[in-house]
């Protein structure tokens, strides 16, 4: 990749976090507008009419722990709304890692499936029992199989049953506050995954403090990440995500203009 924008990825789809209002950019939207070849589909089904919307992108990986849309209700038991709700069982993991194989023979821009919250499984006893290999053989060998790792996790046990099968670890900061310590991160990350690709997730609203993020330290981020890419300490970046042009329009802005010097 010639440019550090060739490596970046950006999330799209309809969320449903706290804090994250209906947003006006749909799928496919995304990559376009902050300028990334890469798709991460998520909160979806991953189906024929996802995919052909996304077709002209040069790279999708899609969810394969699917986020399930529940209705909520009232006292009075009428439909006011609905909520994401994660499904992180081993076995349903499996079965749209299958899907999506058989998917990617229709879409050649299909380039691998991701896990979110990935340690969600370990509380799952088919994930000690082979899960884990389980979903890799369901993938197949042409598909990549990213996880999310949030920083505080990667000294976690569990993943020694993943580790194996993982092609990319998907490195998360969680709180906005450890993006000064990024580069080390990253080296922690590099040393419990010696031999995974690393994506760095960036975030454009940071959710613990239910605010954006401080447009300072997305800067320190971003430029951080340049270096270590500039380095080959990492393959690339994702924004999280294309929900947030609007309603961090500030930040969005920023992480467009940024992207387009490099």
């Amino acid at each position: 990749m010639s440019s550090f924008r060739e490596a970046g990825w950006v999330w799209e789809g309809f969320a449903t976090h706290a804090g994250v209002k209906p947003t006006l950019y749909g799928v496919g939207e995304g990559w376009r507008w902050f300028g990334v070849p890469g798709v991460n589909f998520m909160f979806h089904p991953n189906n024929e009419i996802a995919f052909r919307k996304l077709q002209d992108a040069p790279r999708v990986v899609a969810d394969i722990s699917k986020w399930d849309f529940q209705y909520a209700r009232n006292e009075g038991g009428y439909e006011i709304g609905f909520v994401g709700v994660h499904d992180p069982r081993p076995e349903r993991i499996r079965d749209e890692a299958e899907n999506l194989r058989r998917l990617a023979a229709q879409f050649p821009n299909l380039a691998g499936g991701i896990i979110d919250d990935a340690s969600n499984m370990f509380a799952h006893d088919a994930y000690g029992a082979g899960g884990a290999a389980a979903v890799r053989e369901a993938l197949g060998t042409d598909l990549a199989l990213w996880v999310v790792v949030y920083a505080n996790q990667l000294d976690q046990p569990e993943w020694g049953l993943l580790k194996p099968h993982m092609d990319v670890v998907n490195l998360w900061l969680w709180n906005c506050q450890e993006i000064p310590h990024l580069a080390d991160h990253v080296a922690h990350c590099r040393a419990q995954f010696p031999e995974q690709r690393i994506i760095v997730g960036s975030y454009l609203h940071d959710f613990p403090s239910r605010t954006n993020m401080p447009l300072d330290l997305l800067a320190q981020q971003y430029e951080t990440m340049l270096r270590l890419w500039e380095a080959g300490e990492i393959e690339g970046f994702n924004t999280l995500g294309a929900f947030y042009i609007d309603q961090a329009p500030e930040q969005a802005e920023w992480v467009r203009g940024f992207l387009a010097k490099h």
